[in-house]
C-alpha cells in the first residue's frame, strides 16, 4: 500500500462520501424492485473484521422489505439432517429483493472445518458443491457478489481488546473468538484451500482491506454499486390530499392516554 492509500481521510469526507454512496444505494435498490431482480451479497471474513459495520451502513437508508440481513445462528438438530445447502436455500431472494448473508454456506468452509464441526467427507463435499450450487444461482437469474474482509493479525487482536473494554460492543465477543484466535494459522489455511476451490470465474471472491474501517465501507459500498448496472428510477408526482374534514369526530380526552414520560427536553 503506497503513502497516498494509507493516508487518512477526514471524519467530514467520510461521512459526506458515506451519504453519498448510501443515497446511490437507495437508487440501487428502487431499480431492483422495480426490474425485479435477485440480489444475494455474501460477506465473510475473520472476526471483527468490519463485515458487520458495512452491512449496517449498507442498510442504513434502505426499505427492510426489499434488503434484509440474513445471520442464522448454528443449526438445529434437524437441519443438521438437512442437505448443507437447504437452510441457507430458504432465505434466498425472490424477485425485487436483496438479501446482505452476514455469513453463509461458506461456514463449513471456515469456522466448522478449523473447529471440526464437520467431517471430512463434509468438508470436501462442500467444496466440490459450492461452485455448482453457485453456478446454479447464477443461472436461476440471481446476481450473487462474494466479499472476503481481510484483517490484519495486529488489527484483529486490538478489535478484540477493545471489545473487552467497552461494554456496548461486549456481546460481540464469545468464547469461539479466543478460539479462532489460538487458531489463527489453521483460519488462514482453511481460506486459502477455500479460494482455491470457489474462487472461480463464474463467482469470484472479492477480498476487501479492513484494517481500515471507514476506508474498507466506503470502497465495498462502491463496489458493491458498480456490480449492479442500474439506473434512476422516476417517482410518479404525488400530491398528498387534504384530511377529510366532513366528518365529525370527537377524539378521546387526552389526559386518558398513557405517555411515555418526557425526560428529555430541550434544556436537557
Amino acid at each position: 500500500m503506497d503513502e497516498q492509500e494509507n493516508k487518512k481521510f477526514t471524519k467530514k469526507f467520510y461521512e459526506k462520501e458515506l451519504e453519498r454512496l448510501q443515497d446511490e444505494l437507495v437508487k440501487m435498490q428502487e431499480w431492483v424492485k422495480q426490474e425485479r431482480l435477485k440480489v444475494v451479497v455474501v460477506f465473510e471474513g475473520r472476526d471483527a473484521a468490519g463485515k458487520g459495520g458495512t452491512i449496517k451502513r449498507i442498510m442504513q437508508q434502505l426499505n427492510p422489505r426489499v434488503c434484509r440481513v440474513v445471520a442464522l445462528s448454528k443449526p438445529t438438530d434437524r437441519e443438521q439432517t438437512q442437505w448443507y445447502f437447504q437452510r441457507y436455500v430458504a432465505h434466498l431472494p425472490a424477485a425485487g429483493e436483496i438479501v446482505l448473508f452476514d455469513r453463509s454456506w461458506y461456514n463449513r468452509a471456515g469456522v466448522e472445518r478449523v473447529m471440526g464441526f464437520c467431517t471430512d467427507d463434509e468438508y470436501w463435499e462442500f467444496l466440490r458443491s459450492a461452485p455448482y450450487f453457485e453456478r446454479m444461482l447464477l443461472r436461476s437469474g440471481t446476481i450473487l457478489i462474494k466479499y472476503w474482509f481481510s484483517v490484519s493479525d495486529d488489527e484483529q487482536e486490538k478489535r478484540f481488546r477493545d471489545r473487552l473494554k467497552d461494554p456496548a460492543k461486549r456481546w460481540k465477543f464469545s468464547p469461539m473468538d479466543l478460539e479462532a484466535r489460538r487458531r489463527w494459522i489453521d483460519y488462514s489455511k482453511a481460506k486459502d484451500e477455500m479460494f482455491a476451490y470457489t474462487d472461480t470465474k463464474h463467482s469470484p471472491w472479492f477480498v476487501v482491506e479492513a484494517d481500515d474501517k471507514k476506508r474498507a465501507r466506503l470502497n465495498c459500498i462502491n463496489h458493491l454499486l458498480n456490480k449492479i448496472p442500474y439506473k434512476n428510477v422516476d417517482y410518479p408526482e404525488i400530491k398528498l390530499p387534504e384530511p377529510d374534514s366532513s366528518k365529525a369526530y370527537i377524539r378521546s380526552p387526552m389526559d386518558e392516554q398513557s405517555f411515555v414520560p418526557n425526560l428529555y427536553t430541550q434544556d436537557s
